[in-house]
């Protein structure tokens, strides 16, 4: 896998590897302003030209910290995506305990039209930019029938009106997916958490589906919270500590990879890759070293016997 190589979704290019700022917002621990624009700066040094963000993230600390690292760069040599759906009020209802930076707003659901239309003037005030290139639906799970009728619609239009290049919706499930996908209106898809080695649920239908029908696939959460990059008791799988069944899966991959010499990270990174509907793979880091190491492992050579022997053992379908 190279990393940089440009591939296009909708009107925009991302690199095959790009640079989610979930932990920038302070997942799980602080990060900091000076480690935040590091992060990113090391991210630019490598060659990626993909950030994706989104409101929720640090309840818009992320897209502060985003903005800020990124104001300089010319606004042409790269591709950035946010979300919609959630407006950052005080007092909003959809709160969550993960992250580690609070402020004084919190997320509240909105998949109205008028809802997008402010949730993307909101974002772009806090990135510091006029446009976004892929705007994401986030989350619409309990909200499909207005994100179908009013959100996407809504999505349509401004990339009808060119204000941005790409619509799109992020999820960690796959069947809701695929409901948006059928309106025709989606350019692509980021499914998180649910093609990775330890998840291909999105294999069954979403993935084929959006094979057939043009639409893009942005693989994140290839680490599952944390578990495929270090499995052990203990570590995270969406978000919450990994069950003794999962870390036992987990290192029995990981054992696989060490027979043929491949990192477990760098198999992790390169396995959503590998399928013909994934056109870009987001990894989050929260210092510049976590993306030194996934550029890296974007690039080991992985021989297909290790994929082989994984599908042999029952390890991946």
């Amino acid at each position: 896998m190279n990393p940089t190589e440009k591939v296009k979704i909708g009107q925009v290019y991302v690199t095959r590897l790009g640079l989610g700022l979930a932990p920038l917002g302070g997942l799980f621990e602080p990060v900091g302003d000076d480690q935040a624009r590091r992060t990113v700066d090391r991210a630019w040094e490598l060659g990626l030209r993909f950030f994706d963000v989104a409101p929720l993230y640090g309840n818009g600390l992320a897209e502060r910290r985003g903005g800020a690292a990124l104001a300089d760069r010319p606004r042409d040599a790269f591709t950035l995506s946010t979300k919609v759906g959630r407006l950052l009020r005080r007092g909003g209802t959809d709160v969550q305990d993960i992250w580690a930076e609070p402020g004084d707003l919190t997320p509240v659901f909105d998949f109205s039209g008028d809802g997008v239309r402010r949730s993307y003037a909101e974002s772009l005030s806090r990135l510091r930019t006029d446009r976004v290139d892929i705007l994401h639906l986030h989350d619409p799970d309990n909200h499909l029938d207005q994100a179908v009728t009013e959100a996407l619609p809504a999505l349509a239009e401004l990339r009808d009106q060119g204000r941005i290049g790409a619509v799109s919706a992020g999820m960690n499930q796959a069947e809701a997916l695929v409901r948006l996908v059928r309106t025709g209106l989606l350019d692509a898809v980021l499914l998180a958490g649910r093609y990775t080695l330890l998840d291909q649920s999105g294999a069954a239908e979403l993935l084929p589906l959006c094979a057939e029908r043009g639409v893009a696939v942005i693989a994140a959460g290839v680490f599952n919270s944390g578990l495929l990059a270090d499995p052990r008791p203990g570590a995270r799988y969406d978000y919450l500590p990994a069950g003794a069944a999962l870390v036992e899966r987990a290192l029995a991959i990981q054992a696989v990879c060490g027979r043929h010499g491949v990192p477990l990270r760098a198999a992790a990174i390169q396995f959503p890759a590998g399928h013909p509907a994934v056109t870009s793979v987001l990894v989050g880091a929260r210092n510049p070293e976590e993306i030194e190491d996934a550029v890296r492992m974007a690039a080991v050579p992985i021989p297909a016997g290790l994929w082989s022997d994984l599908r042999r053992e029952g390890l991946i379908e």
